[in-house]
This record gives structure tokens, sequence and C-alpha cells, in this order.
């Protein structure tokens, strides 16, 4: 492959994905239930496609909503509805202190390293304000201000996913964020990590439903003004849907992982790395890129990428803009400072890319389907907001004189009344 073949190439190897089935209805369904109806619908939701209670959760897809038309139906079973008592949406603290204290030491171990190293990275992420002073005079001041509530979404279809938690909960709290809230199945070891993050509450409800409740809040469940986190089809869906009205942190698709190896190369470690990414499920794309055909043979991956020289394989890893990029080999390592679409960039035979879901210190929200062409992985500013603070003061007459004109060729009279009251001298500071 030469370099000016690579958009070609990066579009039939996304291409080789299948498409996700679209559940934009029934997920619409959900949502519109949740806002009528606020914790029934959440109950009623739960107890049919969410997860078992009792630390256990439900396999395959269930775990995360879905499965299903949804609109319309009851309560079913387990006391969510009319019938009998009504369950708990929020799960009770003395739960999670259960949970944390009978945690696996070294898994407990694991999670406080991952905490520091996330937290560390994160509050670098942080700006102070900014003051600007202005040809005529005025004053704008740039502030970064914290939202106030945030939720973390931590799936827990297959497996529980306490990384996730840590993801989530650590970035938010090193953002300032007031009060950090997680939804997900309550699997023992989620609730540990909530306790070790020190999460304001849990809530024991998954899916689309939700995300709905935290979006919009219902009796049990307050409403955020962020969510962030992976899930299934039906959760992203639903972020997408409840876009307009709370933040989200993107549309997470299928996982995806590029390798670019030149000689030097460690390839039993480069296989391994192929093999864990293959693990995040069906749909998980492998892509590997070497100008070195023996290195290719001995790799498996999804699509593998003769090219013939590192400019071209550069130029394919910007083209698919993978959600992980890993440079393997003095010649691929070289790369590193000109790579710029890339969700997350592991440079050299050591930095494989289950350390970043981990303990790296790096986000492992990220990214996929090519978004990191203008997306970022998840970080402090998800949490913040930028927010303009404007002094005028002896500046509204030069600004009127400049302000007044553009207004009346919009044809905003008002406008210009507003301004050119200000620029009169008779109004003092």
């Amino acid at each position: 492959m030469r370099a000016e073949e690579a958009p070609g190439v990066a579009a039939q190897i996304r291409a080789a994905v299948p498409a996700g089935e679209s559940v934009a209805a029934d997920v619409a369904a959900i949502i519109a239930a949740v806002r009528a109806r606020g914790d029934e619908a959440v109950r009623e939701y739960e107890a049919r496609f969410g997860a078992r209670r009792g630390g256990e959760v439900a396999g395959g897809g269930g775990a995360e909503g879905g499965g299903g038309a949804v609109a319309g139906g009851g309560a079913a079973n387990g006391g969510a509805g009319a019938g009998g008592g009504a369950v708990a949406l929020r799960v009770p603290a003395a739960a999670l202190d259960a949970a944390l204290e009978a945690l696996d030491p070294a898994v407990r171990a694991g999670l406080e390293v991952a905490i520091a190293n996330v937290r560390a990275v994160a509050e670098a992420g942080l700006d102070s304000d900014r003051a600007v002073t202005l040809p005529e005079g005025q004053t704008v001041t740039l502030r970064e201000v914290p939202v106030r509530r945030a939720a973390v979404y931590a799936p827990s279809g297959r497996h529980p996913y306490p990384s996730t938690v840590v993801m989530g909960a650590i970035t938010a709290r090193a953002a300032g964020v007031d009060e950090v809230v997680l939804a997900t199945a309550p699997h023992p070891v989620l609730l540990a990590a909530a306790r070790l993050c020190e999460v304001d509450a849990v809530y024991a409800v998954t899916g689309a439903q939700a995300v709905a409740a935290l979006a919009y809040g219902t009796e049990s469940i307050p409403r955020v003004d962020v969510i962030v986190g992976p899930g299934s089809l039906w959760v992203q869906e639903a972020k997408r849907e409840v876009a307009h009205v709370v933040g989200i942190d993107g549309f997470a698709g299928p996982s995806d992982l590029t390798v670019i190896a030149s000689a030097g190369a460690d390839v039993e470690a480069l296989r391994l790395d192929l093999q864990a990414q293959a693990e995040h499920g069906e749909g998980s794309l492998t892509v590997a890129v070497s100008d070195d055909a023996g290195i290719l043979e001995q790799l498996e991956a999804t699509s593998r990428v003769l090219a013939d020289d590192m400019e071209a394989a550069l130029a394919l890893a910007e083209a698919l803009a993978p959600e992980h990029l890993q440079l393997a080999g003095e010649a691929a390592e070289a790369l590193a400072p000109r790579v710029r679409s890339a969700g997350c960039l592991f440079v050299g035979n050591a930095s494989g890319t289950a350390f970043g879901d981990y303990v790296a210190g790096s986000n492992h929200t990220l990214p996929t389907e090519g978004a990191a062409r203008f997306a970022s992985g998840l970080n402090v500013r998800h949490f913040r907001r930028r927010m303009a603070e404007v002094r005028l003061d002896e500046a509204a007459p030069a600004l009127a004189a400049a302000g007044v004109p553009i207004a009346e060729a919009e044809g905003f009279a008002a406008h210009a009344a507003s301004m050119a009251l200000r620029g009169r001298s008779r109004l003092t500071p």
C-alpha cells in the first residue's frame, strides 16, 4: 500500500465491520415512558430488561437493556410494579461498604493504583481562568466552571467493569463536579469501586431506562448535567437521543486497535495486544500495519496491511483515526510526534494498550469508529464548560460606535438602542 492509497484502504477496513441494528424506535419509547411516568416506568423496564438484584448480573445483553419491543407493557416481576413493594432504585450505602470490605485485596490494590494515576492525569488537564484586556478597554475573562452533577454509566452485560467506574468518577471529581452518581447493575466489584471513588450515589438501573432517568430525572433519581460511559447499543442510542438536554461524552461504537510495527517490534507482545483487543467482543476491529511482510505473517488481525514504507503506514493510521494506536519498533515509534488522529497513542514495545484500559493513568473511554479525527478521550473538559465574563466600563462608547451599525444592518433596533444608550456618557460604570 502506498501513502496515497491510505484513505481508500481505511474505508474498506471500516466497511468490514458490520453496522449495528437500529434500536432508535424502541429507545425513543423507553425515554418517552420514563419522562412521563418516572420511577414507575424505570422499574418496569428494569424488571424486563435489567440485571437481577443481589449482586448477580443477567447474562448476555439483558443487563444493558433492550432486546425486543418495549412500547407499552406493565410491571414484570419481583415487586417492581403494582401488587408488590416498590424496588428501591438507589443502592444503600451499607451495600457499598460491605462490597468494599469483601473485595479481593489484589483487586483493591490495583484499583487504588488506577485511581491515583487517573486522578493525576485528569488534574493536569485543568486550566485557570484567563482575563483578556482588549484595545477599547473592556475585559473579557474566560472562566472554566464544572457542572454541578454528573453520572457515570458502567456496563455490566457479560462482565462488570470497575475500571469504567474509575475512569468516569475520578475524572469527574478531578474536574470539580459537586455530585457524582453511578448507574449500573449492583455487582459487588462495581459497588466496591464506587466506594473507593467516593461516588455520592449508586442507582441499580441499567440500559436506556437509566439514561432516560438521569437525563430527565424521576422521583428517585435526580437529573444530571452530564452522562458519560460506554454501554450497549441501547445505551448509546439513548445517549444520542437525550444529547440535546444533557452533556454526553460521545457515541461509543465497537472498540478498535491499530498496530504499526517495524523492525525491532516485539511481535509476541503485539500478538497478545491484538488478542486482548478482540476480548472486547464481537465487532472489535484490529488492524496490523507494517513495511515488513515477515512481521505481518506472525500477527492475527481483522485486517493486515503491507505498507510500502512508514509514511504509508502513518497515512493509513491517520485515515483510520483509531481508538487505540500502538507504535512498536524504532521506525514506527519515530512517527509518534506526527500522529494527530488517534484516541490514545501507545509508543514502544512495553506500552501495551491493556495498560491504558486499567492503570496507565490515561482514560480508556475513547472515541471510536474514526471519531478521533475530531473528538477526544474522556477528560475533565467533558465535565467543565467555558463561560465568558464581560466588563465593559469605559469601553462602552467605542464599542457602541462599532456595534450599533451592525445591529441596524441586521434589523435589530432594540439591540442598537441598548448599545447606543450605554455609549452615551450619561451612564456611569
